[in-house]
This record gives structure tokens, C-alpha cells and sequence, in this order.
């Protein structure tokens, strides 16, 4: 076994800890705990990878209200992408120390923006914000045991990981469809193939020390502009949105 990795000391009850604390409160991967303070919906995609630039979207003040959604959701959803890379990524580097202070920031940036996401949900259906926080902070979960698999060369946990994840796709849509019926179930899970496919090659260059790491985290965030655009079209159809 490569000797970085055979470093990599997280144990299962670790990855509990990661998925768990993206709560930030010590409640179970998956399920909302007490209400927190989540932090404002940016105007600017704030992100934390070191050699990521901030990217503008800062809503223009003539926008429509559907442009404005459509901006709002494409800074979150990539920056989810750059703070998940980056939380998984400081977690390998730290040989998977979850109590190391770099993980512990990498992990709060991650849910601060889980939260920010499910806020600007929950502006348009208050109902869904819950359900949809805990489906987030579930998928993360998932992310995180694919990359123990991976850095413990755990193939059994990362073919369940991968199961777990493609099993999320369609739970995540028939969520989403619950909400917004324009947006097909099995459409919206479509959506979310390229995510997870390209997360996972971010996460598998990161466990091999790969130089162009960052370069595939770019990669997985490009895609999600796309993503934004769909969720926004279906609740610009189903709240008849002015666009």
C-alpha cells in the first residue's frame, strides 16, 4: 500500500463524525438538527480552495426575480462543489485528524453552505427547507465514505459508496419532483450523474496526490451552473416566476 496512505488513519466512527458535524450540532448524517445560524446567501461565490478565485454572480439590481434565483443557486451549488472537494481534501491531507483545525473550518464552510442552499429553498417552499438539508448533508456522507474507501483501498466500501450515491440520484429527484412536479424525478437524478461522477474523479486524484486535483475539482464545478438552471426553470414554471 502506498505509503500516504497507509498513513490515512480515519476509522468509520470518524466518517460518522465528518457526516455527522455537517450538522454542526452532533446530529446524525442525513437528519436536521436544532435550528443554527446559517450564514447569509452570498452575492459573490465565496469559496475555500486555495487556488480557487472567487467568482462574481452578484445579482444585478434590475434582475428579474427568476434571474436573481437562478444567480443565487449557481453560487451555491459551486461553491458546494469547492468546499466539498476542499473539506475531503484537508481531511486526506490530515491523514483523516477530524479534530485537526483546518478540517474542522473545511468541514463548518462545507454546511454553512448546505444551510445557505436549503434557505434559499425554503424561501420558495418552506416546507421542503428540512427535508431537503437533511437529503443534502446525506449525499456529503456518502462522498465522504467513497473517499475512506478509496484512501484505505477499501474496494468493498467504495463499490457500497457508489451504490449509496447512484440510490441518493433517485430519492433526491422523487424529493424534488415532490416540491416541484415540473422537474421530472428521473430527470432531476440524470442531473446529478455528472456531479457524482465528477467528485469522484476529484476525490481519486486527491487520495493519489495527483497534481491536477485541482484541476478535476474545476471540472466537477462547471457542471453545476447547469444544474442551477434546471432546478430554476421548474420553480420559475411551478410559482409562475417572472423571468
Amino acid at each position: 500500500m502506498n505509503k500516504r496512505l497507509a498513513r490515512f488513519s480515519i476509522s468509520t466512527a470518524a466518517v460518522l463524525v465528518f457526516a455527522a458535524g455537517c450538522s454542526s450540532n452532533g446530529g446524525a448524517a442525513g437528519v436536521p438538527g436544532p435550528a443554527m445560524s446559517p450564514s447569509p446567501v452570498p452575492s459573490v461565490a465565496m469559496t475555500h480552495s486555495p487556488s480557487h478565485s472567487p467568482t462574481t454572480s452578484a445579482v444585478a439590481p434590475d434582475a428579474t426575480e427568476a434571474a436573481a434565483l437562478r444567480a443565487t443557486l449557481t453560487s451555491l451549488l459551486s461553491d458546494h462543489v469547492w468546499l466539498a472537494g476542499n473539506a475531503l481534501d484537508t481531511a486526506v491531507q490530515n491523514k483523516g485528524d477530524l479534530k485537526d483545525p483546518q478540517v474542522v473550518g473545511a468541514v463548518k464552510a462545507l454546511d454553512a453552505n448546505s444551510v445557505a442552499l436549503a434557505k434559499t429553498l425554503g424561501s420558495v417552499y418552506p416546507d421542503a427547507e428540512k427535508p431537503f438539508l437533511a437529503s443534502w448533508r446525506q449525499h456529503i456522507g456518502f462522498f465522504v465514505d467513497y473517499t475512506l474507501g478509496k484512501a484505505t483501498e477499501n474496494d468493498t466500501q467504495v463499490a457500497k459508496a457508489k451504490a449509496d450515491l447512484d440510490a441518493y440520484r433517485t430519492s433526491f429527484g422523487l424529493l424534488i419532483n415532490s416540491v416541484v412536479p415540473e422537474l421530472p424525478a428521473d430527470a432531476v437524478a440524470e442531473e446529478l450523474a455528472p456531479h457524482v461522477d465528477t467528485l469522484f474523479a476529484a476525490i481519486d486524484a486527491s487520495v493519489a496526490g495527483k497534481p491536477d486535483y485541482q484541476t478535476k475539482l474545476s471540472e466537477a464545478a462547471s457542471h453545476m451552473p447547469m444544474t442551477a438552471a434546471v432546478l430554476t426553470s421548474g420553480i420559475v414554471a411551478n410559482k409562475n416566476i417572472a423571468s
